[in-house]
């Protein structure tokens, strides 16, 4: 059969590259070189901003990050947490780093990845990273050995809300507080240590991420509006981020590095627990390939050097690393080059140039069981190119995978009607909704973020040729995804992680009755309003 032109030029259009720079993108005021703040949320949705519509939230601070930055409206990222961090610090598509899922050893940034840090000390930035890791703490792949040199979380990750112990540069030290509030000192710390050498700061919050926990005044504050505790707390949570977002700034103003500061700020994945508040009209949530589980909120400020402006071109975390490295003027080494899948924004951050609509964005959840890798080539997939989305979201055939716990679970029960799963109370079919078996849809997510169209029959070409791309991607990173650990692991261990998730959320509800008032408790739990609590209530 001879192929289509578009199909033969697939090979070449992956294969364009960024290019490589040397020279950094000097502060038009000062001469010197831009510090770099990155902040990346964990689990808050692209609606989850009052700038985006949201009904409920407020969120002061980053609707001024919004009004002064520029905005990448349709800049996407992977549908979870590690696969979008190894995105991000590599230029790389997650499947190439062997990052297939969220637990080990699946995590495991493979140890000769070079990262965003390792390129831009070359540059002379000192290096920090805050927060949340998630790329595996083993021997050989925690941060500090990834080109940070200054490192700072506290022991118990998101199990721990409060008066956390944080262990900075390997120094234990107790703090009092919530969390993400400490988080945002230790970030003025790094910043007052740096000195006068330019900077980049990775600071990765837990909030929004389960098990959710909050200052009480701002759960309060939520659930006055009447909103139940899961959702009351999910947005207190964010909230507390626009909070210490505000404070950065304040921060930043007061040591007068805010015009030599670029300040980014950006979600991980699609929304979780405040799907069935808000989700900006969109289809899908976090861990599924429609719109909404992998579009991200994604504000670039430089003040002084780039004028605020919404951007509509199709972006993406593969974009970081090529981005910052040309603002740091940090070299590119052939052979990283050579995998890079990325291209620099810096065109569109100070102006309008942009030679590369015709991309292509690959997605596929993972999340299979370990050792199945080959049979989930086109369960949870899709292809983006311009305004089209091509959607193939389904469990595998594979009966092997039936006999562990994965998300091609959940999608052959939703398949079977189930309409509430995780994130979804009631509303499983439509964010979670699967496809018919063998059929991509085809969806204009500008026209129809609600993925209800499905255009597939209209653009059969459009359709053929995505799909050709997706099977060249698939073919081409399959093999270097399994060298470097992509399908390793136990298949139980997402059962295995469930259990631990209901540990960790029932500790966090026991915790928050042990400090409520006992008459609060008495009241909130007696539900057949006797005035007592029976054993079953208790």
């Amino acid at each position: 059969m001879v192929l289509p032109a578009f199909v033969c030029g697939l090979c070449a259009a992956q294969a364009e590259q960024p290019t490589v720079v040397s020279s950094p993108t000097l502060n038009p005021s000062t001469g010197s070189k831009p510090n770099i703040v990155f902040i990346l949320t964990d689990d808050q949705g692209y609606g989850d901003v009052a700038r985006h519509g949201h009904p409920v939230l407020e969120s002061p601070h980053m609707d001024q990050m919004y009004d002064e930055s520029v905005r990448f409206d349709h800049f996407y990222v992977s549908p979870s947490c590690s696969p979008t961090r190894a995105a991000l610090l590599t230029g790389m598509h997650e499947f190439r780093n062997g990052v297939t899922h969220t637990l080990e050893p699946r995590e495991h940034l493979f140890k000769d990845a070079v990262t965003l840090p390792d390129l831009l000390k070359t540059a002379g930035y000192k290096t920090g990273w805050i927060g949340k890791w998630h790329l595996s703490y083993r021997p050989g792949y925690a941060p500090h050995q990834r080109g940070f040199d200054w490192t700072a979380t506290n022991q118990e990750g998101p199990r721990d809300h409060f008066d956390v112990e944080i262990i900075r540069n390997n120094k234990r030290i107790p703090t009092k507080g919530f969390r993400e509030d400490v988080y945002f000192d230790e970030a003025m710390t790094f910043i007052d240590e740096a000195g006068d050498q330019p900077f980049f700061l990775y600071l990765c919050t837990y909030s929004p991420h389960t098990p959710l926990d909050a200052p009480e005044e701002l759960i309060a504050k939520y659930t006055a509006k009447g909103l139940n505790d899961t959702h009351a707390t999910y947005l207190a949570m964010i909230e507390n981020i626009d909070q210490n977002l505000g404070r950065l700034t304040a921060f930043l103003k007061e040591r007068e590095l805010e015009k030599n500061t670029i300040l980014i700020f950006m979600n991980d994945n699609g929304v979780t627990e405040g799907l069935d508040v808000y989700n900006a009209g969109m289809r899908g949530c976090k861990a599924t390939v429609w719109q909404g589980g992998t579009r991200a909120m994604s504000f670039w400020k430089w003040p002084g050097t780039w004028e605020p402006k919404t951007v509509d071109h199709l972006t993406a975390h593969l974009d970081l690393l090529p981005t910052l490295c040309e603002l740091a003027g940090a070299e590119i080494p052939d052979d990283v080059q050579d995998e890079l899948e990325g291209f620099s924004l810096v065109p569109l951050l100070d102006g309008d140039g942009w030679d590369h609509d015709n991309r292509y964005l690959f997605q596929n959840v993972g999340r299979w069981p370990s050792g199945t890798a080959a049979s989930h080539k086109y369960a949870m997939c899709a292809v983006r190119k311009g305004d089209y989305l091509l959607v193939r979201s389904a469990e595998c055939e594979d009966p092997v995978c039936e006999q562990f716990q994965s998300q091609c679970t959940t999608m052959r029960a939703v398949r079977n009607g189930l309409t509430t799963t995780t994130y979804a109370y009631g509303t499983a079919q439509e964010h979670w909704g699967v496809t018919a078996p063998g059929h991509w849809m085809l969806v204009d997510v500008k026209k129809d973020p609600g993925c209800k169209d499905d255009l597939a029959k209209m653009h059969p070409e459009l359709v053929y040729e995505l799909i050709a791309a997706y099977d060249t991607w698939w073919d081409d990173q399959y093999p270097v995804m399994i060298a470097r650990g992509g399908d390793a692991g136990d298949p139980q261990e997402s059962a295995k992680a469930a259990e631990l998730a209901k540990k960790a959320k029932a500790a966090v509800a026991a915790r928050k009755v042990a400090d409520a008032p006992a008459e609060n408790v008495a009241e909130e739990h007696d539900a057949n309003e006797d005035g007592g609590l029976s054993v079953d209530e208790m």
